[in-house]
């Protein structure tokens, strides 16, 4: 994610140049690039799609149904210490819940979650 741009003006020697901060949405490590005013700039695609959580494994892994009917069992919880507490509650408390998973470049990691009530 983007938190700050700035620019500076041509030089004796090249062109205008635009400095880019930004924060790793998975790590939230603080990345910076330096590019020519005149080049493009790759942006990467950021999808979050949302997942009901059926089960949790003991080496780590979730169990989540898609949308379809599917089930997805590639993802790992996550490294985040509160989402992790509260995921691990929910999920032993019996109640519902819905994870919400971010992917761009490659990489896939939950983010967020929602408590739909109590199983059934």
């Amino acid at each position: 994610m983007v938190v700050e741009v700035s620019t500076s003006k041509t030089g004796k020697h090249g062109h205008a140049k635009c400095h880019f901060v930004g924060i790793d949405i998975f790590n939230g490590k603080k990345l910076e690039d330096i590019v020519p005013s005149s080049h493009n700039c790759d942006v990467p695609h950021v999808n979050r799609v949302d997942y009901q959580l059926i089960d949790i494994s003991e080496d780590g892994f979730v169990s989540l149904l898609t949308e379809n009917g599917n089930t997805k069992d590639d993802l790992r919880l996550p490294t985040d210490d509160s989402l992790l507490t509260q995921i691990k509650d929910g999920f032993g408390d019996g109640k519902d819940l819905v994870v919400s998973v971010m992917s761009a470049m490659g990489e896939e990691q939950i983010c967020a979650l929602k408590d739909i009530g109590p199983k059934n």
